[in-house]
């Protein structure tokens, strides 16, 4: 295989559940409000697909949790309708003379991608038979929330829509120059600009961002918003809750004390700082007391009484303070914090978490005085809870029994489950983000905890223990910004079908007819909106296309954390072709196989899930030889396409990596991993599936090579990159020269910090020497090229050719045989021979 290319960098995914209607238009609110409807969830999970002729599949299945029973992607036998959304006669009108082609002379033909959204393919095949093959498969990735980059055009007032289906006016727009009116690219409808659109030259149209850019914001900061902050470099300061497990021993105390005092220590002056402790009793502490850690108790029982958190919150306490004015006192309660006492095992301790969000919330919700003024006032949006967790919800509401064996634990694990998931939503409503971030060895029950995080838009996190990695995440989770009261609405020219969405959000069923008679979008409603996530949307074609251009309009509303109304349109033209070779050369391997993974994950729901998942992946890979190969003369073998080298290398990694393979044994883990590669960007959903692997070279530079087995050579150290984890290798020889191997131990670290500075969560980073124990974890993410003869691995792994053959035979010699096949193995078992590498 060829040596992989560095990742298209670009925007960044949970699906949609079968609707009983063909409509995803709700007649429940005649002003256009949003309802939201129940999400219908079938009873048993699928079996592995069989990819044979293309089928059409069930309404667009938008799926909220990967751990229910899923429905399957291109099963041929639902009773449900076959329509995703609402198909329109197109309404196309023949345009005057007088007609401006659009204004997008400046945007290279068949690409008009943005940093947004990436799709698996830069063309669109014509034909529906060809176009709708299952086992690749065509869609896009969406990252809504990315950071918008500096120049980008901002317009301040509303748009210009589309009053027919509600798209909105963009750069591919043909314009009526006479009097202004354009045609809208999804509906072909014919549409006014109040004369605004109105120009003696296509060319003066520039001037209008919408029909120059490709994105566009439309921000509102009007009076709606009266907590609107008009400074660009100045971020709302909302408050930061911690909520701390005090049942803690004292090896897992001093790492936290030691990761919360760095983490008050980074943040901003102006951020107002909670703390909440949590064991049997919450402890809220009072930030009023300067010179001691002083706290007012409330019981974890149950749910704080409203009479009696009025009079909590309305005291004399100060229970959110600006950092400014508050940094040596909460120095001082992190000091003050001591081991558990009693004699009880971890898993048995009486925790109260949920108790503890619940007054957390409370906190936020209610008024907080200002010390640095002396006032009180409400708090800003976008506020965050932080969960500091050792064990699991044991007492109290949202809580499971210490032990399994308990005679009412499926009733109870039921109703816990549901009470967290309302309680993330009780959040959501607040503006509240609720990040869980979880260490140490006893088992936290992650079922119970994840619907809390998810449901509130906020994220779930394992971690070996709380020190460096756990105190990195703490401070990146205060500072993630997480915009509110989001809604995405995605359009596509006629006969272009959702059939999936994979990504942190929900169908929201939203009423336009009064506006939009013929508005055929669909809606997601998000928790969240934060850069660290995306959406994947598979498709397909429900017709033969006869235009020569297919077009995409993603809008994002929402406000963001200064508290401004945002519309962000997207609008992206693909080229659609008849040439099948054209479309071939036109797929981006890295984006498909992401868009593959995260269908297939979505479906891994236990381990015996996950090792049928296995078998679809082989599936997947001999159905692409057979429709998009060639067969081999004389032969039942058939020829991987040599336009999609990179595909099987991609699938091989996600088949035998952590997110389906067998490297990680816990079922807490696998859940938790799932769960965060379905919701995640693109760039970490990548390094998910396929680790990239550098090495070290003399005088601190690095040469990028495949993730094979091969690159294991003992002069040297290696950085292997996979997304929440990054591993440090240092061979044998290396590391017995002290000088040498501290140096590159030293450059390893830096880089592996570098290219993992803004990621969240933040990776741990582990470095190890060659046969040691946990050199295992290293070993385990990379393809087993050693069994492959030397032409084959020289055709993947160019590096070899710089070895003398002394260093080859060493080389050969340091691999211990196992029964795992090699990538040209694996292929040629699935009789596919396979493409020679670019």
């Amino acid at each position: 295989m060829a040596n992989p290319t560095h990742p298209k960098l670009g925007p960044h995914n949970t699906p949609i559940q079968p609707s009983s209607s063909p409509s995803i238009l709700s007649p429940h609110s005649a002003n256009g409000g949003k309802s939201v409807t129940s999400i219908i969830q079938l009873s048993t999970p699928p079996g592995p697909p069989v990819f044979t002729s293309p089928v059409r599949p069930a309404a667009v299945p938008f799926r909220t949790s990967p751990a229910l029973p899923q429905p399957l992607a291109f099963s041929s036998d639902s009773p449900l309708p076959t329509s995703s959304l609402p198909q329109f006669s197109n309404g196309s009108v023949q345009l005057p003379r007088q007609v401006s082609g659009g204004v997008e002379d400046h945007v290279p033909l068949g690409l008009g991608e943005s940093n947004f959204v990436l799709f698996s393919a830069h063309k669109v095949l014509k034909q529906k038979k060809q176009a709708n093959v299952p086992s690749l498969g065509f869609g896009a990735l969406i990252s809504p929330g990315r950071e918008v980059l500096t120049g980008s055009e901002v317009i301040q007032r509303d748009p210009h829509r589309c009053q027919s289906c509600g798209s909105y006016s963009n750069i591919y727009c043909n314009i009526l120059l006479g009097s202004g009116q354009w045609q809208c690219v999804i509906c072909r409808k014919l549409n006014g600009s109040d004369g605004e659109y109105i120009a003696p030259r296509k060319e003066d149209l520039r001037r209008f961002p919408e029909l120059s850019s490709t994105v566009v914001d439309y921000v509102q900061t009007g009076n709606n918003r009266p907590g609107f902050v008009p400074v660009s470099d100045l971020r709302v300061s909302a408050p930061v809750v911690l909520v701390i497990d005090e049942c803690l021993d004292e090896s897992h105390l001093q790492h936290l004390q030691s990761s919360l005092h760095a983490f008050v220590d980074s943040l901003p002056p102006t951020t107002r700082l909670g703390i909440v402790l949590y064991g049997r009793t919450v402890s809220v502490y009072d930030f009023s007391e300067e010179s001691i850690a002083s706290a007012d108790v409330l019981p974890g029982d149950k749910s704080p009484l409203e009479e009696s958190l009025k009079g909590f919150i309305y005291g004399t306490g100060i229970y959110l303070s600006p950092m400014n004015a508050s940094l040596p006192i909460a120095h001082a309660i992190f000091s003050s914090l001591r081991p558990y006492k009693s004699n009880i095992p971890e898993a048995s301790r009486d925790r109260c978490l949920g108790t503890a969000v619940e007054v957390a919330l409370a906190i936020i919700q209610g008024p907080s005085a200002d010390m640095s003024r002396g006032v009180v006032k409400r708090s800003g949006s976008n506020s965050r809870i932080i969960v500091c967790a050792g064990g699991p919800n044991t007492y109290g509401p949202g809580s499971v029994p210490y032990s399994f064996d308990h005679p009412n634990y499926p009733y109870m694990e039921k109703t816990a489950l549901k009470w967290m998931e309302n309680l993330g939503h009780e959040a959501n409503r607040h503006n509240t983000v609720v990040d869980i971030l979880c260490a140490g060895t006893c088992p936290v029950r992650v079922p119970i905890l994840q619907p809390l995080a998810k449901a509130s838009g906020g994220v779930l996190v394992l971690h070996d223990d709380f020190g460096e990695a756990f105190g990195v995440n703490l401070q990146r989770a205060a500072v993630r910004a997480a915009s509110s009261h989001a809604l995405l609405e995605l359009r596509m020219s006629d006969g272009i079908l959702i059939t999936h969405v994979v990504g942190p959000g929900e169908e929201a069923h939203v009423d336009t007819h009064v506006t939009f008679k013929n508005d055929s979008a669909l809606y997601i409603q998000m928790p969240s909106v934060e850069d660290t996530q995306s959406f994947a949307l598979s498709m397909e074609t429900e017709r033969d296309i006869k235009s020569d251009h297919v077009f995409f309009q993603f809008a994002i509303q929402y406000s963001n954390v200064y508290q401004a109304d945002v519309s962000r349109v997207i609008t992206v033209r693909l080229p659609t072709v008849d040439s099948f070779s054209a479309y071939l050369e036109s797929i981006q391997d890295e984006v498909a196989a992401v868009l593959i993974a995260k269908r297939t994950l979505l479906r891994a729901i236990s381990h015996s899930d996950a090792i049928d998942m296995r078998a679809t992946i082989d599936e997947r890979i001999k159905d692409v030889a057979l429709k998009f190969g060639s067969q081999v003369p004389k032969s039942k073998l058939h020829c991987f396409p040599k336009e999609l080298s990179l595909l099987p290398e991609l699938l091989f990694h996600l088949k035998r990596g952590p997110l389906l393979g067998n490297i990680i044994g816990h079922e807490d883990e696998r859940s938790v991993l799932r769960n965060l590669f379905l919701n995640a960007s693109f760039d970490l959903s990548l390094r998910m599936v396929a680790p990239r692997c550098l090495m070290h070279r003399e005088g601190g530079t690095f040469e990028e090579l495949p993730a094979y087995d091969l690159t294991m050579q003992s002069d040297t150290a290696v950085i292997l990159d996979h997304g929440t984890d990054v591993f440090i290798w240092l061979g044998a020889e290396l590391a017995v020269d002290e000088g040498r191997s501290s140096a590159a131990l030293a450059a390893c670290r830096t880089l592996a910090e570098e290219l993992t500075e803004f990621r969240f969560p933040a990776p741990r980073i582990l470095s190890f020497k060659e046969g040691s124990s946990q050199a295992r974890y290293f070993v385990s993410r990379l393809i087993p090229a050693h069994k492959d003869p030397p032409y084959e691995q020289e055709a993947r792994f160019p590096q070899l050719k710089s070895l003398t053959t002394e260093q080859r035979t060493k080389l050969k010699s340091s691999f211990v045989h196992f029964d795992d096949p090699s990538l040209c193995e694996w292929m040629r078992s699935l009789k596919v021979v396979p493409p020679q590498p670019n």
